[in-house]
């Protein structure tokens, strides 16, 4: 045989398993592109001139590691529905005299044209649309969009290196997989599997019990940072579950179905139940994939979309005022002539509001309706730490403009994340009575920003208020807090000009030897616009990524089975079985196990939903109902594109099953 004529058969090859080859050919260009674009956006120097710059490429660079591993995990498992495809017609090719070794140059070949096509047309087209992301961010985060056109070579550079390492797994594989069988094995390749697989009753039970335990993570953890350390335990479990069920509980899930007569024996149900048991095994791996991409995809638009529409109330929650300056609270007099110096820059015309208080601030572990200061108990754990923040009603009252009164022992409540469900609370080996619980608090970024939950509560007056700064002084020795001191104004000026007095205003208390801490919303507006802006981006971009992988599993999972199922219909057309009743029969085996993915996956949000709303509050997103209606919205138009892939890949499965 010449040099020709192998790189010719394996073109020939691909031209005539056109439809197999060119969606995952299509899929390995989109994969390249979208690679190159995340990683030259995270490489962009007019990325890294923007404030908020290290918060955006760190986002962008995790971004861009997840996407390496799913095309690496992708791709491979793609490509395994082709070397399904193939196998017979290697087994006729080595029977008719070529040996495994012209097989494997032939494989080679194909690999190459494969490999080249996808990095030739997916670095062109990352190229081509890297500047419109480009400038999608500078949209998504409000800044001004400059001209201009970029390449990135080292992207270029790392997409050929990461793309030829996959391909070369690939090959490598496809060796093996050839290699190790025999000419008859590989013709009577899509026979074997067709033996009725057993219930496998343990990794059923294994696979219920892992969704509960993740479920009932999910349901039971009640505190944000309890609920950010066990996130990838529940997934795991969840994600394992997932696997067991559909393997193992579908088979039977399908043989109780056989089990009803009146069920079974239909023309419509007999031929696809039976079908189904009989592959069950392979196809109930593709659609746990499909489950769990879905789940991923909801999950990550969701909560991005909901962090980006709702970031003005993170802004706000975060720095509730134009203004807040922090200091010592323990020096009156100092903080008198702290708030003189602000007055003397800033005129009282454009003041909108000014507030000012003391408050006491420390740690404490939650047991039932008492707060243990005791740091040698055997009681703590992640979830138990809670925040007490305490200030004196006339502070409160000042404030709010409220004109509330206590009594001895009482106190006002305000929970900023888990409701406190008692009606006393008890530190220091003294109870209070919950007079009132209030629906907001004060404004205080600094401990808003505290990821444990915070008791926010009122005590009569200031002689309460020293009782409990003693008394944690004692506690908690060195460690102990101090009265701090929040001063917080809003301006009635633009965003310029408050930028131009709180830097005036740092400046000359900073002169003037105060000790204290400074924040302003205009200035840290840009770096949460980063932040969210990047996950958002993020987020659509990786849901793109997965739906494409959701779509091509499906399509692969119908054509396969299409194959496997012509000649079995042919069969049973010959014995009788109309027309009708054959596309009967598809559309009853389609939709039995089409949706499942689909109602699994809104199955695992509606569980995680709580899981998620605490997260999200320690990102100080506490709009549960805006949070609701992303979730709703974005499982609806991820249904809606569903039902069009099973509409699309269903009439692609019946015209291979019903081809003369």
């Amino acid at each position: 045989m010449n040099n020709v004529f192998y790189p010719k058969l394996a073109a020939n090859n691909i031209k005539k398993n056109s439809k197999t080859y060119i969606p995952y050919i299509l899929t390995c260009i989109f994969t390249a592109a979208m690679y190159y674009i995340i990683h030259s956006l995270s490489n962009n120097e007019g990325i890294s001139t923007l404030i908020g710059s290290d918060t955006i490429s760190i986002t962008l660079g995790l971004g861009n590691n997840i996407t390496a591993i799913f095309a690496i995990i992708f791709l491979f498992y793609t490509n395994s529905f082709l070397i399904k495809r193939r196998k017979k017609e290697f087994g006729l090719f080595n029977i008719l005299g070529m040996e495994k070794k012209h097989l494997l140059r032939v494989i080679g070949y194909e690999t190459l044209y494969i490999a080249l096509i996808s990095l030739t047309l997916g670095i062109a087209i990352g190229i081509l649309f890297d500047k419109l992301m480009y400038l999608s961010v500078l949209k998504l985060m409000g800044i001004e969009i400059s001209l201009g056109f970029y390449i990135s070579w080292s992207s270029i550079l790392s997409t050929i290196i990461l793309f030829s390492i996959i391909f070369f797994i690939i090959f490598i594989n496809s060796l093996r997989q050839v290699h190790l069988s025999n000419p008859i094995e590989l013709l009577k390749s899509s026979n074997f599997g067709e033996k009725e697989p057993k219930t496998k009753w343990a990794m059923a039970i294994l696979g219920f019990v892992c969704l509960g335990l993740g479920y009932y993570i999910a349901l039971t953890t009640k505190d944000p940072v309890a609920a950010i350390s066990l996130f990838f335990v529940a997934v795991i479990l969840v994600i394992v579950g997932t696997y067991l069920v559909f393997t193992a509980g579908s088979i039977a899930f399908l043989k109780v179905l056989r089990k009803n007569k009146k069920y079974y024996y239909n023309f419509k149900h007999f031929t696809s139940v039976a079908g189904m048991i009989y592959r069950m095994k392979q196809n109930a791996v593709g659609l746990a994939n499909i489950c769990i991409l879905s789940t991923m995809v909801l999950v990550m638009i969701s909560s991005t979309s909901s962090m980006m529409m709702g970031m003005e109330d993170i802004i706000n929650t975060r720095y509730p005022y134009d203004i807040s300056i922090y200091s010592d609270g323990s020096d009156t007099n100092k903080n008198n002539l702290l708030v003189e110096e602000i007055d003397n820059i800033i005129s009282r015309e454009n003041v909108e509001k000014e507030v000012s208080y003391a408050y006491l601030n420390f740690a404490g572990i939650k047991d039932k309706d008492k707060f243990l200061t005791n740091r040698n108990s055997n009681s703590v754990v992640v979830n138990d730490i809670n925040n007490l923040i305490f200030i004196t009603l006339e502070d409160y009252n000042k404030v709010a403009l409220e004109s509330k009164a206590l009594e001895d022992g009482e106190v006002l409540l305000y929970s900023n994340r888990d409701k406190y469900e008692y009606d006393t609370i008890n530190v220091f080996d003294k109870s209070y009575k919950i007079a009132e619980r209030v629906d907001d608090f004060l404004g205080n970024g600094i401990i808003s920003a505290n990821v444990a939950s915070s008791q926010f509560i009122v005590v009569k007056d200031m002689g309460e208020l020293d009782d409990l700064y003693r008394a944690q002084k004692e506690t908690f020795g060195e460690n102990a807090s101090e009265i701090d001191f929040m001063y917080g104004i809003d301006l009635k000026v633009d965003d310029n000009e408050k930028e131009a007095i709180y830097n005036n205003i740092i400046d000359t208390l900073n002169n003037k030897g105060f000790d204290f801490i400074g924040e302003t919303k205009v200035g840290s507006r840009s770096s949460f616009v980063s932040l969210y802006g990047g996950l958002f981006f993020i987020g659509i971009f990786l849901g793109v990524l997965f739906i494409m992988a959701t779509i091509l599993i499906i399509y692969y999972k119908q054509i396969s089975e299409g194959y496997d199922d012509k000649e079995r219909f042919e069969i049973m057309q010959k014995v009788g079985m109309s027309n009708e009743e054959v596309q009967g029969s598809i559309r009853s085996q389609v939709l039995t196990v089409f949706f499942l993915p689909l109602i699994t996956a809104g199955i695992h949000i509606s569980f995680a939903f709580p899981f998620i709303v605490k997260i999200l509050s320690m990102l100080n997103l506490t709009n549960t109902k805006l949070f609701i209606l992303c979730t709703v919205v974005s499982f609806i138009i991820f249904a809606l594109i569903y039902s069009v892939i099973y509409i699309l890949t269903a009439r692609a499965y019946y015209k291979i099953v019903r081809r003369e």
